[in-house]
């Protein structure tokens, strides 16, 4: 019984203890109203889209060898002769340089044996026979602003074919600007390019 008096109890003074919320002095907590926030989409973005890229100047040194060795007045036509590759021109290559002068050496490449050669600097004579030795000859050209086009044209092939010889070119102090040789047949024409900058 004593049980059940505590619980009795205990029920009326939690009912009294609620009782005391609805007393005219309370005031409840309002309901916090929300507001209703806008939903902003997300703003588009538009992709970067950049410019276009501008064109290019082409390389003064990508050169077609079969639009170089075009002009027949210049150049004698290969003679497509099957298994001789020296009856050609032969393009040794376009370089970059800064130098005002250049020097290109040369001289038979192989057994010393009479080749000769004339040199034209674009397209005008400037050497009209020049014997190839074991030792290197040079001439010195003065380069002018662009394209400067160096020919060596053999005049002969010598004893053993074909006209065959070592170059080198340097610039104005002294730095190796190429190296190389020419297999070219009587009247063909071995070809370098020097651009100014």
């Amino acid at each position: 019984m004593k049980k059940l008096a505590f619980i009795i109890i205990i029920s009326i003074s939690v009912q009294v203890s609620a009782q005391n919320e609805l007393d005219k002095k309370f005031k409840p907590i309002p309901a916090k109203n929300a507001e209703q926030k806008e939903v902003i989409p997300p703003k588009e973005i538009a992709p970067k889209i950049d410019p276009p890229a501008p064109v290019a100047a082409p390389d003064p040194l990508q050169i077609n060898p079969e639009e170089l060795f075009s002009n027949p007045n210049l150049y004698k036509k290969d003679a497509n002769v099957p298994g001789i590759f020296y009856r050609r021109n032969q393009y040794l290559g376009g370089f970059k340089t800064k130098a005002f002068v250049s020097t290109i050496r040369f001289r038979d490449a192989a057994f010393v044996d009479g080749d000769k050669i004339k040199i034209y600097l674009n397209d005008q004579l400037v050497e009209p026979e020049v014997t190839l030795n074991g030792d290197f000859k040079e001439f010195k050209i003065k380069l002018t602003d662009g394209r400067n086009k160096i020919d060596f044209e053999a005049i002969n092939e010598g004893f053993a074919s074909p006209n065959t010889a070592e170059f080198e070119v340097y610039d104005d102090k002294g730095k190796v600007i190429t190296s190389s040789q020419w297999n070219v047949g009587t009247g063909y024409k071995a070809a370098i390019i020097l651009y100014k900058e």
